[in-house]
């Protein structure tokens, strides 16, 4: 067998293989229902806020949260910040807001996601008087430019989640908060601001589509598990897995992932909903979005280790394993992707060169059928994302706009080879540095802040 006969096997059966894992978790998706709220008074809630250099959103963000969330705790940690993000800050604490300062500074800070939220726990263990009910403290992260629904703590108090004593933490849907906005990109050209609107649309698709459905399928596997905006911690569960070291999360780049696997692994569930949600802004610029998903791609890879454990854990069922066994080789199955598919199209193209009427004949005997079906079943993976982004989420845009999101989306998804192999180059050169997203919001003058309050 020839290294094209291999190539052209292991291509079908990969693009077969996530066809049918694509038909599960559409299946999944489509038959969610929206889940049961509860008293939110029965908790005390805390936010745990990570900021470096975030003076552009974090006042916005204490503000909102003081409108919808008045009697929840919010715990900024800034992370050696160099603008005047302290400054906003104590600004709010002096008007008597329920917010609390958490300062790091080097060489201490800077040191990773995990660390600061670390240093927020600690810090809150040590403003929580002796007798707390920790199973009653529920402590959310929320990105700088994070928006919670108004109705995410009732959602959270509900039977499904921290109502059931066996939660330990729930991740709410994440939703884009700049998806239609109509210049992205003021002073540039219109192409740039359709490719920037563009961009942003396929972000919200991706996190209220497929990686909502994956979401929704693993509570069937039990093996929800939680990201770095919009997830919230029973105490208990977090005092549960930190060793006694202050540190329940931990160093890798995808923290949040670590930090859910621990919680299963400790024998806690995890849920999620698509009932409660956050915003967040989505990226406009595709090197930015690039960085940040190789962050999460090596930070996937870094959890490797865990397979062992979860191998031997009886917490988790075979298909639990194997459901997290996939997320976890995922980026691994694209660098293999990326040869195993790119042979055949370099054999097809050096062919039509060297053998033009070997191919002529090729093509007419069937090969242009079998071309098209690869085609037709690689986009269709893609492209009935943007029909169903309509049906479940939008359903304002139009049948032709949202065919045309889930063609994009299919082009949209090429980038996950490219983000592998970066994260592959990165694990080979040992670099495991963190690159902090940048935001779009402008800062406002101190006069302006305030009056905003």
């Amino acid at each position: 067998m020839t290294l094209l006969d291999v190539s052209i096997s292991l291509s079908f059966v990969l693009g077969v293989s996530f066809l049918a894992y694509v038909g599960v978790i559409v299946r999944n998706f489509l038959r969610a229902r929206p889940d049961t709220p509860g008293d939110p008074t029965r908790f005390s809630w805390h936010f745990f806020v990570p900021c470096r250099d975030e003076e552009a959103v974090i006042g916005t963000t204490l503000d909102y949260l003081a409108r919808h969330f008045p009697d929840a705790r919010v715990w900024v940690i800034d992370d050696h910040s160099e603008d005047r993000t302290a400054e906003v800050v104590r600004a709010r604490m002096d008007a008597g807001r329920p917010v609390h300062l958490v300062s790091r500074r080097l060489p201490q800070a800077r040191t990773g996601k995990g660390d600061a939220l670390n240093t927020a726990y600690r810090a809150l263990q040590a403003w929580l008087p002796e007798d707390t009910d920790a199973d009653r403290v529920v402590v959310t992260v929320l990105d700088a430019d994070g928006r919670p629904s108004p109705g995410m703590l009732d959602c959270f108090a509900g039977p499904s989640f921290f109502g059931d004593p066996a939660i330990g933490a729930v991740q709410v849907e994440v939703r884009m908060s700049n998806r239609d906005v109509a210049v992205p990109l003021p002073g540039r050209g219109r192409l740039a601001n359709r490719f920037a609107r563009l961009l942003a649309r396929m972000q919200d698709i991706e996190f209220r589509g497929p990686i909502s459905a994956i979401q929704i399928t693993r509570r069937h596997t039990g093996t929800v598990n939680v990201g770095g905006n919009g997830q919230a911690n029973r105490l208990s569960a977090l005092r549960s897995i930190e060793r006694g070291d202050g540190e329940p999360w931990g160093r890798a780049l995808l923290e949040d992932f670590e930090l859910g696997l621990r919680m299963m692994l400790a024998g806690w569930r995890n849920g999620y909903t698509t009932t409660a949600w956050v915003d967040q802004e989505a990226l406009w610029n595709v090197r930015q979005l690039i960085t940040q998903r190789v962050r999460w791609a090596q930070g996937a890879m870094q959890c490797a280790p865990y397979l062992r454990r979860i191998w031997s854990s009886r917490e988790f069922t075979t298909m639990g394993f194997l459901e997290v066994l996939y997320f976890m080789v995922q980026p691994w199955l694209q660098v293999i992707g990326l040869i195993v598919y790119a042979v055949p199209i370099a054999a097809f193209a050096y062919n039509i060169v060297a053998y033009p009427e070997f191919v002529l004949a090729f093509l007419r005997q069937g090969g242009a059928l079998l071309i098209a079906l690869y085609l037709l079943v690689g986009v269709a993976e893609f492209a009935v994302w943007g029909p169903l982004y309509r049906r479940r989420s939008e359903p304002g845009i139009s049948r032709r706009a949202a065919l045309g999101y889930g063609l994009a989306l299919a082009v949209y998804a090429a980038t996950t080879y490219i983000v592998a192999v970066r994260a592959f180059w990165r694990i080979v050169r040992r670099k495991g540095s963190w690159q902090k997203t940048a935001r779009t919001a402008e800062p406002l003058p101190a006069a302006q802040e305030i009056a905003a309050a």
